[in-house]
């Protein structure tokens, strides 16, 4: 019951912070792209940092990990349902945006750290491993990349009858004051924080009750759980016609997601997280970084039309690899 009713009210949380992101990045001008990146991304991310960090202080690595690496594979996909509901043109072709590409590129150089940690010598400092802090500093490098880019780009996508510009609505912008929609904005945030602590707490009374592995309780349970934020704002930013905010927020959300690796060595004690990691967490964290270079690639090529190569190819990885874990565990 916990579990339902804290996923409940992440979803609920989920559908009411989107219109008041989508005001944000029209008030504050940082676009819809950089905004849904940077900012929504990292707060609907919050239910499942605090999954991550509940489960590793317990002395559960591959819950911990798998709620991470499963969250960035279940909320790409989340992409290809609002793909499927933009029923107008290929969505990475309207939301074409070169911010979106490079939060994409980024988040494929951060999930092969984790990977190289894994096979490197089990060193810490004080307990954390150095790839955690690498993946903090490659994050901070990252972002601050896209607010230079936003505000002087060197290129752009081209430009067809399809693209859905980024045009800010002033009169929506002006329902608030600035203050109190980024009160809104940080009192859902929290809300969503205290869902994944509820989420983590009843994961691992599953995992333990059922006889479930960690890493199928985290990849298919709580990191579905704890994504919902991202589907409820993809859909609702897609119905908004916030094209670069839906697409922005699931890539941004994803590297932040990331850091919960970092977090959660952290919050580790028995050694390095990356090593504590199974076969089934590594095999998640592959997939997760070619999901990852599908959409990527979509970005780029931009179909017109459908889903495209890039959504039956996720649809297809995903799938494959939860079929894979199964068998696994």
């Amino acid at each position: 019951m916990v579990f339902l009713a804290a996923t409940l009210v992440v979803t609920l949380a989920g559908i009411r912070i989107i219109s008041t992101a989508d005001r944000l990045a029209d008030r504050t001008g940082l676009g819809e792209a950089v905004f849904g990146g940077v900012l929504l991304g990292a707060s609907t991310s919050l239910s499942g940092i605090v999954t991550s960090l509940t489960a590793a202080s317990a002395g559960l690595a591959s819950l911990a990990v798998s709620n991470a690496v499963g969250g960035i594979a279940a909320q790409t996909t989340f992409l290809v349902i609002a793909d499927l509901i933009y029923k107008r043109v290929n969505l990475e072709h309207a939301a074409a945006d070169a911010n979106n590409m490079l939060m994409a590129a980024m988040l494929v150089l951060l999930m092969s750290l984790p990977l190289a940690a894994n096979y490197a010598p089990e060193y810490t400092l004080f307990g954390i491993h150095p790839a955690s802090l690498l993946l903090f500093a490659v994050y901070f490098f990252g972002t601050r990349a896209a607010v230079q880019l936003r505000n002087k780009p060197m290129w752009r996508p081209r430009e067809t009858d399809e693209t859905r510009e980024d045009a800010p609505d002033e009169e929506e912008a002006q329902i608030h004051s600035l203050p109190v929609m980024i009160a809104i904005f940080v009192g859902l945030s929290l809300v969503l924080a205290a869902c994944g602590y509820a989420i983590a707490q009843s994961g691992a009374v599953i995992s333990s009750n059922l006889g479930i592995s960690q890493t199928i309780v985290g990849a298919l349970m709580t990191a579905i759980a704890t994504s919902l934020p991202e589907l409820v704002t993809t859909l609702a930013a897609v119905r908004r016609g916030a094209l670069q905010l839906a697409v922005g927020g699931i890539i941004g959300g994803n590297t932040f997601d990331v850091l919960f690796l970092s977090l959660s060595d952290i919050a580790y004690r028995d050694g390095s997280i990356y090593h504590a990691m199974t076969q089934a967490d590594g095999l998640m964290l592959i997939g997760a970084t070619v999901i990852t270079t599908i959409l990527l690639m979509g970005l780029i090529l931009r179909e017109r039309r459908g889903i495209g190569f890039e959504g039956l190819g996720i649809l297809v990885t995903y799938f494959g690899l939860m079929a894979l874990q199964l068998s696994i565990n």
